[in-house]
């Protein structure tokens, strides 16, 4: 079952990611990293983040503890 304080939508900032590897970790807004998996990117094309990408995501409990899953990429801001 999944807890509910894990489905809330957050945003967060790429703290790092291996684009060879396809993984790397989210800095959420509330203070925690994540782990994030190429696979739990949701963009068209060859899907990475980079450094500082802020993007948009949920939280859910995985095999080995918290991890991001729908990670959509905000605009970019100027």
């Amino acid at each position: 079952m999944r807890n509910p304080a894990f489905a809330r939508p957050l945003e967060g900032t790429v703290k790092w990611f291996n684009k060879e590897k396809g993984y790397g970790f989210i800095a959420v807004d509330n203070g925690r990293d994540v782990f994030v998996h190429y696979s739990a990117i949701q963009m068209t094309g060859f899907r990475a983040l980079e450094v500082g990408q802020r993007v948009h995501l949920r939280i859910a409990q995985g095999n080995r503890g918290p991890q991001a899953e729908s990670v959509r990429p905000l605009p970019f801001e100027v």
